[in-house]
C-alpha cells in the first residue's frame, strides 16, 4: 500500500508502489507538466522599454505640440458652426404652446396648433439642418431598446403576422399583430414642424423642408424593408395588422411618397435608431440651399408652426427645435477641441516640470551612482 516517488534524469516524477501501477501514475503526473517549448516555458524574446529622461521628456513635448494645434483647430471650427435652438414645450404660462401642453395626452384625437416667433441675428449659409430635441426621454433603457422586431422591420412576412415576444406588450392589439411592433415604434415622435420667413412687408413665406435624405443609407436600403417587395401595394401588404396604440394612422399612410412610406419612412427610421443619452436630438428636415448668391436663411424674423401631437408632460420632458449648419467635422461640438487642448496642455506642462526636476536633480543622482 506504500508508494514512493523519485525524479529521473529528465526531471520527470515517477511513482512506484503497490497502490497503483507505476506507469499509470507516472503518466498522469507527467502529463501535467507543460511542454518544453519557448511559448509554454515563457522563454519568448521580449522587449521592455527603459524610461529615461531622454525618451520621456521628448514624448511629452511632442504630444503637447501636436495636440494643442489640433484642439485649437477643432474648437475654432466648432465655433464657426451656426446654431439656433428654441424650446416649444409650453411649460411657462406665457408660452404660445402652453394650452397645447396642458390639454394634450396620448389619447387625444384632436391635434393642437401653436406658433412661435423668433429672430435670427445672422444669415445661415449652405444647407441648414433642422432637428427636434427631447429631454428626459430614456431611449437607452434596456427593455425599451430590445422592444422591436428587426425581422419584421426587414419585411419578413412571418414576423409581420407573428411579432417577436420582445415586442410585448406592444405585439398585438385587438387580436391583430401590430406593425411595427414594440415600445420604440409605439412612442415615435409625431409633432409636425413648419418654418416661415416673415418679410419686412408682412408677407409670410414658407421655407421648403426636405423630408428625405435624413436617414442613414444602410438603414434605408438594408435594415428596413416593406413587406411585399419594393413595388407592392402597402395597403394590401399590411392588411390584417393593427397600427401601434399611440399612432393616429397606420404605417402605410405615413407619407404620400411611395419611396418614403411604410417601414422605409425616414422619419420612422430616424426614430428607431435609439439615442444613448436622455437628452438628444434627431434630424427632422433639411433646408437645401437653392441660390448660391443668397443665404439659405436670411437674417430676420421667423415663425415656427407646430402641430403639437407629442405629449411630454407625463415624464417631465422638454421639446425643442434646432437649426444648425455643419462642417467637415459634423455638427457643433466644442468638447473634442477642448479635450485635445486640455490633454496637450497637461502633457506640455508635465514635460516642463519634469525637465526642471531632471535639470536640478539629474546630475546629483548620476554623481551618486558613479561614486558607488
Amino acid at each position: 500500500m506504500m508508494a514512493s516517488s523519485y525524479k529521473d534524469e529528465d526531471g520527470h516524477i515517477s511513482v512506484s508502489g503497490s497502490g497503483a501501477p507505476a506507469g499509470a501514475v507516472g503518466d498522469s503526473l507527467r502529463s501535467k507538466k507543460p511542454e518544453n517549448t519557448a511559448f509554454k516555458q515563457q522563454r519568448l524574446p521580449a522587449w521592455q522599454p527603459i524610461l529615461t529622461a531622454g525618451t520621456v521628456l521628448p514624448a511629452f513635448f511632442i504630444i503637447g505640440l501636436i495636440f494643442i494645434p489640433i484642439g485649437i483647430g477643432l474648437y475654432v471650427t466648432s465655433n464657426n458652426i451656426k446654431e439656433f435652438e428654441i424650446d416649444y414645450t409650453g411649460v411657462d404660462v406665457s408660452s404660445p404652446c402652453f394650452d397645447c401642453s396642458q390639454k394634450l395626452s396620448w389619447n387625444s384625437t384632436r391635434p393642437c396648433t401653436c406658433s412661435i416667433t423668433f429672430q435670427l441675428d445672422q444669415p445661415y449659409e449652405s444647407n441648414v439642418f433642422m432637428y427636434y430635441g427631447l429631454s428626459n426621454f430614456y431611449q437607452n433603457h434596456r427593455r425599451y431598446v430590445k422592444s422591436r422586431d428587426d425581422s419584421q422591420l426587414n419585411g419578413n412576412e412571418e414576423s409581420l403576422r407573428k411579432p417577436s415576444k420582445e415586442c410585448e406588450p406592444y405585439g398585438k392589439h385587438s387580436n391583430k399583430p401590430i406593425a411595427p411592433c414594440g415600445a420604440i415604434a409605439n412612442s415615435m415622435f409625431n409633432d409636425t414642424l413648419e418654418l416661415f420667413y416673415n418679410e419686412p412687408n408682412g408677407t409670410r413665406v414658407q421655407i421648403p423642408l426636405t423630408a428625405t435624405g435624413i436617414a442613414w443609407w444602410t438603414d434605408k436600403h438594408v435594415k428596413f424593408r416593406n413587406p411585399g417587395g419594393e413595388n407592392g401595394n402597402l395597403t394590401a401588404a399590411f392588411q390584417g395588422t393593427a397600427k401601434p396604440v399611440n399612432w393616429r394612422r397606420p404605417v402605410y399612410e405615413l407619407d404620400a411618397d411611395p419611396d418614403n412610406n411604410g417601414f422605409i419612412n425616414e422619419d420612422f427610421i430616424v426614430w428607431m435608431r435609439t439615442a444613448a443619452l436622455p437628452t438628444f436630438r434627431k434630424l427632422y428636415r433639411i433646408i437645401q440651399r437653392r441660390n448660391n448668391l443668397l443665404p439659405t436663411l436670411p437674417r430676420g424674423n421667423y415663425t415656427l408652426e407646430v402641430v403639437y401631437n407629442y405629449p411630454v408632460r407625463s415624464f417631465e420632458g422638454r421639446k425643442r427645435m434646432i437649426l444648425s449648419t455643419i462642417s467637415w467635422m459634423g455638427g457643433k461640438n466644442p468638447f473634442l477641441g477642448i479635450a485635445y487642448i486640455t490633454v496637450g496642455s497637461v502633457c506640455f506642462l508635465l514635460g516642463v516640470v519634469l525637465l526642471i526636476i531632471h535639470h536640478k536633480y539629474g546630475n546629483r543622482t548620476n554623481g551618486a551612482d558613479i561614486s558607488h
